[in-house]
């Protein structure tokens, strides 16, 4: 019997390169990794041996905004899981660029699920749009539910809106087993500079190898977040499609530890032996003209479905995230720029 397939779009991502290694140390299956020629393969670096011997792991080349190189990546996965985690990922960036936002994150969510409807009907697939979709909830309606009405607040948000319900639309127009899932906050090892908290402690672990003065520079601190640690987030989707999946299901998922942006920085700054140095200046270009600053989700439905809880502390995502950047630094830290 044929062992099963993964297609994980997005591969070379943090999120996408910890599925990649959760489902290689828990399952059997053969993982088929989408990602563009030019992306680079520093997250997945691990895997490279494997590539190479063909040993479970396969990269496919497809952009989401080329329709015949996403037919032609599900034509050759043959996938019988389809992890969709490609996207314009930054929402600060939306604001720059938001019509690439928009075609990359909805049109080529569009794409993914063509290809599957006509080349692997019977794929069991995730469709992963993001809690930014809730956008500004009022203080009233904390916790999240999956039926707060949805208040995007980027071109971001506004994309995996669209992204959320495609998905939906797919598993009702054309009996595709997709579900969507609005993850909050999940972070750690490989995460995006474009990120708040990892451009903390990469500037941190830049201020400790004497790369830049002792200057934190930050956006809104006030916003609140619910962090998960992104090794319990892959477990999540991985249950998402395994415990009896519902066709057009939505799920919000996220950890329980809600922190203020300014704690986190306090927390990445508590580990450092230079904390008392370390000064923080608000960079005016670091603030979004709208912000999404209340993330707290209820996570009833997808835990009592599943089972999942989060099983990393803060504290050690925390801790995991500041070291992966000292590490990175301490190899290549004259290449890195403070963004």
């Amino acid at each position: 019997m044929a062992k099963p397939r993964a297609l994980i779009t997005g591969i070379t991502g943090m999120v996408g390169s910890h599925l990649a290694d959760y489902l290689l140390a828990q399952t059997d299956w053969d993982i088929y990794g989408m990602c563009r020629w030019r992306s680079p393969l520093d997250n997945i670096a691990g895997l490279i041996p494997r590539v190479n011997r063909r040993d479970r792991v396969h990269l496919v080349f497809g952009d989401l905004r080329d329709t015949l190189s996403i037919m032609d990546v599900v034509s050759k996965a043959k996938p019988d899981y389809v992890f969709h985690l490609a996207a314009q990922s930054f929402p600060k960036t939306s604001f720059d660029s938001p019509l690439d936002t928009y075609d990359t994150n909805i049109q080529g969510t569009c794409r993914v699920l063509d290809a599957v409807k006509q080349h692997r009907p019977d794929a069991i697939v995730h469709v992963c749009a993001s809690s930014e979709v809730f956008g500004r909830v009022p203080k009233e309606k904390l916790p999240i539910a999956e039926e707060c009405s949805f208040h995007p607040a980027s071109p971001y948000a506004i994309s995996k809106v669209g992204t959320d319900l495609i998905g939906r639309y797919y598993a009702e127009a054309y009996n595709i087993c997709a579900m969507s899932t609005r993850m909050f906050t999940h972070t750690g090892p490989r995460r995006g500079d474009v990120f708040a908290e990892s451009s903390f402690a990469k500037q941190v672990a830049m201020i400790e190898a004497g790369l830049i003065a002792p200057v934190v520079k930050v956006g809104n601190l006030n916003s609140l977040r619910t962090v998960a640690d992104v090794r319990d987030a892959v477990r999540a989707y991985y249950l998402l499609l395994t415990v009896d999946p519902i066709a057009g299901a939505y799920y919000n998922i996220g950890g329980t530890s809600v922190r203020s942006i300014g704690e986190i920085l306090e927390s990445l700054i508590a580990l450092s032996p230079k904390q008392k140095d370390i000064r923080v200046e608000v960079d005016p270009e670091r603030l979004r003209p709208i912000d999404a600053d209340l993330q707290v989700p209820d996570t009833t439905k997808f835990t009592a479905h599943t089972g999942w809880r989060p099983e990393i502390s803060y504290e050690k995502t925390m801790g995991d995230l500041l070291e992966y950047w000292r590490e990175r630094v301490c190899a290549e830290g004259d290449r890195f720029i403070v963004r």
